[in-house]
């Protein structure tokens, strides 16, 4: 299928991409085309001045915009076919009372050309097997020879006009390759503007998923703050936790060096202090210090923070009772 030409469609130039579809090649340009369409402007410019240039007739068509083409780039019937004139072609009208009369089987000719309204298109045999080249397609349609009188009648009831082109067409690569192989096309081509329209859409659908994905970015990159300040708060109040279980731990120290101080001081003889001499003063002092240290060690985390409670409920109780009898 690489092989075959096939220009799609530009602006309103369908007639210059059948004849070079025709053709298998870039033949005709629009400079070309519009020559040849001045050429017939002046051919009909010089019958019409026959009748005389005075005449109504003749100030009409000069007023007249030309019939054989536009600005637009459409090309009439007449430059199709005076431009198949130079290759030796000629087009007969399809369903004309002289063509329908020499019963000719469709599949036994070599090429048409297809007009409605302002588009044209071929429709031509390469090799041994028969393509649609219409410009508005993306790539030539492969039609098969039991198919190829349906597609004409089909193209007669829609509106076509269709000129069968007689004459030797020029050699090219395409026609040569398919006269050796056959092709086969598993899915028919598309018009432009449906293929233009299903891009629009994949982009349109594309940017939306694109807008998708961002969205779920974000929000992904929300829900991670989120969780590192619910890490934070966490470590915060495991913090505050480990503060307070140590202010505890502070406070119950406290509290069982008060109540064994109490405790040794009672251990301890009471004597007067008129009757020692500084230094046993100063063992005793000793000797306190080192059975509160001793009795520091002992106690375990739990036990002082048992002996804090113990000993906040005994000053509690001691209030209590200072109060009741006042």
């Amino acid at each position: 299928m690489e092989a075959i030409f096939h220009e799609k469609q530009e602006g309103s130039l369908c007639a210059q991409h059948c004849l070079n579809n025709l053709l298998q090649g870039e033949y005709f340009s629009p400079v070309e085309l519009s020559s040849i369409a001045h050429q017939l402007d002046e051919e009909e410019r010089m019958r019409m001045a026959e009748g005389g240039v005075t005449s109504e007739d003749y100030r009409t068509f000069l007023q007249q915009p030309s019939g054989n083409m536009d600005d637009s780039g459409f090309f009439s019937i007449q430059v199709i076919s005076n431009a198949l004139k130079v290759w030796g072609l000629e087009l007969i009208l399809f369903n004309s009372p002289e063509y329908q009369r020499l019963r000719i089987d469709p599949i036994n000719e070599r090429s048409f050309i297809c007009n409605y309204k302002e588009h044209w298109f071929t429709v031509r045999k390469l090799g041994k097997q028969w393509f649609n080249l219409n410009s508005l397609l993306t790539g030539p349609e492969l039609i098969s020879d039991t198919y190829l009188a349906l597609f004409l009648a089909q193209l007669q009831q829609e509106g076509y006009s269709i000129f069968v082109v007689k004459g030797d067409l020029p050699d090219c690569e395409a026609d040569q390759l398919l006269q050796m192989i056959r092709v086969q096309q598993m899915h028919r081509p598309k018009l432009i503007g449906e293929e233009l329209a299903q891009l629009k859409e994949q982009r349109v659908h594309k940017t939306d998923l694109e807008q998708v994905l961002e969205a779920n970015d974000g929000s992904g990159m929300l829900d991670e703050d989120e969780e590192d300040l619910q890490r934070a708060l966490a470590l915060s109040r495991q913090e505050i936790d480990m503060e307070d279980e140590e202010a505890d731990l502070r406070r119950a120290i406290q509290l069982s060096m008060q109540g064994s101080s109490r405790n040794i001081s009672q251990d301890i003889p009471q004597t007067s202090g008129t009757n020692l001499t500084s230094e046993e003063l100063r063992k005793r002092r000793e000797a306190y210090f080192e059975k509160t240290k001793l009795h520091l060690e002992a106690m375990s985390e739990e036990d002082m923070l048992q002996a804090a409670v113990t000993m906040s409920l005994e000053t509690v109780r001691n209030d209590l009772k200072t109060e009741g009898k006042k």
